[in-house]
């Protein structure tokens, strides 16, 4: 099942162009010896500044990723969630589910106008509710399974963001693409809810979903990584609202592509 993930709206939109090296009073830049002049250390701080906004973008990631896993422990342990389905029936279920899509969304929408505080107050709340859902992952797989697919995923997940921040091709074009596919894959799993499915078609739409959700991943990387240069020059306030902007979307690859390799491990598993 998709867990929370939003079509990118409300956020920065990323820019192709960068700021060219100084230019000399005449307007062209100086050469000299048919070289151009560099200023090594301005092309320095620049990339320093760069690596570590990437890096506080997957740094909020990873806390939030933590967040969830010891809530979701924390939920198993406790029954509260069981407590809950027991107590309100159908509309437990839902619930809890619901109130993070919402929330979701909304960070999605107002995150560039809140205070980074509050932003980040309403990152690590959306991946504490994330955690309370996935606890019922406790009960339908066994330890040595969830162990297996969070370390698959992990390696994966890092494999595919070092392929997006390093390579020169330009995944922000498949941006429309990936959308269209996330819509058809929501819109086959509420069929499925529906009918019962052979273990075949099951094993499809897992698949696909793990194939989605590795091309967002590649594609969030870039995201990430050229939104933080459009708004490099506006202060940190705004590479913090930035930074948890991105690492909601980095969350969410990497909780739906856990989800997806758990499903098909288990019914590997199963078989």
């Amino acid at each position: 099942m998709t867990f929370g993930q939003q079509p990118r709206q409300g956020g920065p939109q990323p820019q192709y162009t960068m700021n060219s090296a100084p230019y000399g009073a005449s307007g062209q830049q100086p050469y000299y010896g048919g070289a151009p002049v560099v200023d090594a250390q301005t092309s320095y701080a620049y990339e320093h500044a760069e690596h570590q906004s990437v890096t506080r973008a997957y740094g909020e990631m990873t806390v939030g990723l933590i967040v969830t896993g010891v809530v979701a422990i924390l939920t198993q342990i406790s029954g509260f969630y069981v407590s809950l389905i027991r107590t309100m029936g159908v509309f437990g279920v839902w619930l809890p589910a619901i109130v993070q899509i919402g929330l979701a969304i909304w960070l999605g929408a107002r995150v560039m106008k809140m205070s980074p505080t509050a932003a980040r107050v309403g990152f690590y709340v959306f991946a504490a509710l994330m955690g309370v859902t996935m606890s019922t992952i406790f009960g339908a797989y066994n330890l040595g399974t969830i162990g297996i697919a969070f370390l698959v995923s992990a390696g994966f997940y890092f494999a595919l963001t070092m392929f997006g921040l390093t390579t020169k091709g330009n995944m922000l074009k498949a941006g429309p693409i990936l959308m269209i596919g996330l819509i058809v894959l929501i819109v086959a799993q509420v069929v499925l809810m529906f009918v019962a499915p052979s273990n075949t078609m099951l094993k499809v739409i897992t698949a696909l979903g793990i194939i989605l959700f590795a091309g967002m991943t590649i594609y969030d990387a870039q995201f990430t990584k050229r939104v933080f240069a459009q708004y490099a020059n506006q202060g940190p306030e705004m590479i913090q609202r930035v930074s948890i902007l991105c690492a909601l979307n980095l969350y969410l690859d990497f909780i739906n592509m856990f989800l997806y390799i758990l499903q098909l491990f288990g019914m590997s598993s199963r078989d």
